[in-house]
């Protein structure tokens, strides 16, 4: 219990981003303001954003990837506003296209996590393939136009990412312990949580679907796989910054904290002949902490 309570006190603070994001969707909503709610809301974001790297809760490299995601998703919501998959009540007047700018600070966030995540937890990713997941995740934003007008090929993706990603884990620190998940389980994982905020943002009146003009009701299910597929995006963005920045891999034998898990026999880093070396467990101790449950 106190490991979940730890895990939940780092993931609060990961989304530091959203949380704020939210208390100005809610704030404009109910207070009184010279500015339309939606500019006002791009104000509260760009304010956000620079305090946040002001006080350096954000690095300027984490910044660079939040308005990455930004244009990533500006242009993903022109697009889907001008089709009718969605609409905005208000857009104010910095707004292109019937979107308001602000809208893109909603993918903001998401990336905005996934690099909070990426420092707060201490991840590492094994069995990653860099150019063929940043292929799918090019292929599944390319989806998102193209379905309109060609047939939907979402689900034949996904497979192709499971496979993609069927030897990638993603390890992380809670307290003195390593855990680890596979890659692609966070991906489902992120994007249910998505699709949670996305059913507090409707209600906060943010944006709307056609069938919430009337009256609010639950976002479709179906949007799960849709947030799901979206994270790979930001996971390859964020990525890309880590190898640069040489944080991007791990290896799951590596014990600088207590392991909280038994990595899979496929991970395991292959024994070395000749003795341990200087430093190293006892081999009761390696053998113990290296095979399977």
């Amino acid at each position: 219990m106190r490991q979940l309570l730890r895990f939940a006190w780092l993931e609060a603070q990961c989304c530091l981003f959203a949380v704020l994001f939210f208390a100005g969707l809610a704030a404009v909503r109910v207070l009184p303001l010279p500015l339309d709610p939606a500019d006002a809301l791009l104000v509260w974001c760009l304010g956000v954003t620079v305090v946040l790297w002001l006080v350096r809760w954000e690095t300027g490299r984490e910044v660079a990837v939040i308005f990455g995601f930004h244009l990533v998703g500006l242009a993903l919501e022109l697009f889907k506003v001008a089709q009718g998959s969605w609409s905005y009540p208000d857009t104010g007047h910095a707004a292109i296209g019937g979107v308001p700018l602000y809208s893109g600070f909603m993918y903001a966030a998401v990336g905005s996590y996934v690099c909070q995540a990426w420092r707060r937890l201490d991840l590492r990713i094994t069995g990653y393939r860099p150019w063929a997941t940043a292929a799918v995740a090019a292929l599944v934003y390319l989806n998102f136009f193209t379905h309109h007008v060609t047939v939907d090929v979402r689900v034949p993706l996904a497979l192709v990412l499971l496979l993609v990603t069927r030897r990638a884990w993603v390890h992380f620190t809670v307290g003195r312990r390593r855990y680890a998940m596979p890659l692609a389980v966070s991906f489902g994982l992120i994007g249910f949580f998505l699709w949670l905020a996305e059913n507090a943002a409707t209600l906060l009146r943010a944006w709307q679907y056609p069938s919430q003009e009337s009256v609010w009701t639950l976002v479709h299910a179906s949007k799960l796989g849709s947030w799901s597929l979206l994270v790979v995006v930001s996971i390859v963005l964020v990525a890309a910054v880590k190898a640069y920045e040489g944080t991007l891999y791990g290896s799951p034998a590596d014990r600088t904290v207590l392991r909280g898990y038994d990595p899979p026999p496929e991970l395991a880093r292959p024994a070395v002949s000749g003795g341990p070396t200087p430093g190293s467990p006892a081999p009761a101790r390696a053998a113990r902490t290296s095979a399977p449950r």
